[in-house]
């Protein structure tokens, strides 16, 4: 359990790929909060599951992601409860499809809020921390959409090209301090958020459900199969092991060969 003794925040994990990198972390010693939203007693049973499979804390924290105060408060609660905060996964986004000229400002607001300017917050929050510690993991949910557009994704792909940016910007501003600064960018993992775009975008284009899938998610990956939250979960492991400290400012993408092409 080569992280017991470390704790770690993943935000937007109270499914999918966050709740997979949460028990990774969890299943290696480390204690984990958890966050997102949902039904407060599937969250709890997480929760829990994650401090049996971890044999120390595990925490849950309701902050919104699109509010700088709830995100700097829920830092310095894991630091606190947990004695600092030595790893974190920026994972929380949202997704609206559609195109510019038909796209709701507020959604564009909030998907910048929450998948690109939150990542900032939660990282200059946590940095110092790391710094007197002289050892921290660093990583950020990309996506392909961080390397290559789709049409009607404009907020998205905006923010994701960010998270690519940021990462290399913080990496270079911490390389000596022992901490490591990376984006994992998927290709289309089978999660909540890529099942809810789907009628999205089935309304946009005039297809049906399986059209979209094959057509539109599955296109773009040569091996046409959904990249699974598992697979991303082990990778993000993979980055905190102590083997994997000259690996810093890097956008690492898990696509089936999307980005390749």
């Amino acid at each position: 359990m080569f992280l017991k003794g470390k704790s770690a925040i993943v935000t937007g994990s109270t499914s999918g790929i966050g709740l997979d990198i949460a028990k990774a972390f969890a299943a290696e010693g480390a204690q984990v909060m958890i966050n997102g939203f949902g039904d407060a007693d599937a969250i709890e049973k997480e929760r829990a599951g994650l401090a049996t499979l971890s044999g120390g804390k595990a925490l849950y924290d309701a902050a919104d992601m699109s509010k700088p105060e709830a995100i700097a408060a829920m830092a310095e609660r894991a630091a606190t409860e947990f004695g600092g905060v030595d790893i974190i996964v920026n994972n929380a986004g949202i997704q609206h499809v559609a195109p510019i000229e038909d796209f709701p400002p507020e959604k564009f607001a909030a998907i910048i809020a929450i998948n690109m300017s939150a990542a900032w917050h939660l990282t200059r929050a946590v940095v110092p921390g790391m710094k007197a510690k002289k050892w921290g993991r660093i990583i950020s949910t990309a996506s392909a959409h961080s390397l290559v557009a789709s049409p009607n994704k404009s907020a998205y792909v905006m923010a994701k090209h960010g998270i690519a940016g940021l990462t290399k910007t913080i990496a270079l501003e911490v390389a000596t301090y022992g901490i490591t600064v990376n984006a994992i960018s998927p290709g289309y993992v089978w999660t909540p958020l890529v099942e809810h775009q789907i009628p999205d975008t089935m309304k946009t284009r005039g297809l049906t459900r399986e059209q979209v899938i094959n057509d539109v998610l599955l296109d773009a990956q040569p091996t046409k199969e959904f990249v699974t939250s598992e697979q991303v979960a082990a990778l993000a492991l993979y980055l905190c092991r102590d083997e994997a400290k000259s690996i810093t400012g890097t956008n690492l993408s898990i696509d089936g060969g999307w980005t390749a092409q």
